[in-house]
This record gives C-alpha cells, structure tokens and sequence, in this order.
C-alpha cells in the first residue's frame, strides 16, 4: 500500500515481486554444471558396482536439491511449507525401504522353503 501511494516501503519489509540476486541463480548454474560434469565423469572413468550407484544418486540428489531449494524458491519459504513438502516425502522414502526388507525377507524364505527338487512337475 505504501509503494502504490508513492512512498518507499520500510527497510526490511516485504515487496510484492521480490527478486532475489542473480548472482544466486548463476552459481547455482554453475554448481549444476559442475555437478553434471562429475556426473558423466563417473562413467567416463567406468567405475562399477555399489560405487557407481553410490555417485551417481549422490549427485541426483544434490542436483534435485539444489534445484528444489533455488529454483523453487524454497529456500525462501516459511518452515512449514517446507515441512508440508518434505515430510510425506521423507515418510514414503522410509516406507518404501520397509517394503525392500520385506521382500527381501520374502524372496529369501521362498529360495528356503521352496527347493527346486521338492516341486512337483
């Protein structure tokens, strides 16, 4: 209401379209580049086993990371926007880790009970 009457907002308060520095969005640019190119870079060298797929969700995860945190601005967000978003995420991830253990469980109990040379064919 202050701008619209043509007095400057006091210091500290919120200005609807707020922009953010660009040099902020650059150096994310860049970091995601860098990020990609290390990325690549663990084929390119063809690392193998839990090693590669270790590196390689590492920086997945740091690039969606960053992506989420800057470009959607969530950096910026109150707490409890970013707990609505990040929790049910969280919370399915745990979930769907149970499930692994479980079917793992599963999968070894059948090789167990199950012996190829006790079927009836």
């Amino acid at each position: 209401m202050e701008h619209a009457q043509g007095r400057q907002p006091a210091i500290g308060a919120h200005v609807e379209g707020q922009q953010h520095p660009i040099g902020i969005y650059l150096k994310i640019w860049g970091l995601l580049f860098v990020l990609s190119a290390a990325s690549y870079a663990v084929d390119y060298y063809q690392f193998q086993g839990y090693l590669r797929w270790f590196l390689i969700i590492v920086f997945m995860l740091l690039k969606a990371g960053l992506i989420v945190a800057v470009f959607m601005h969530m950096m910026w967000e109150r707490l409890a926007l970013m707990y609505a978003i990040l929790v049910p995420t969280l919370l399915l991830m745990v979930l769907l880790g149970i499930g692994a253990l479980e079917a793992d469980y599963t999968f070894f109990t059948r090789g167990v009970f199950f012996v190829k040379g006790l079927l009836v064919q």
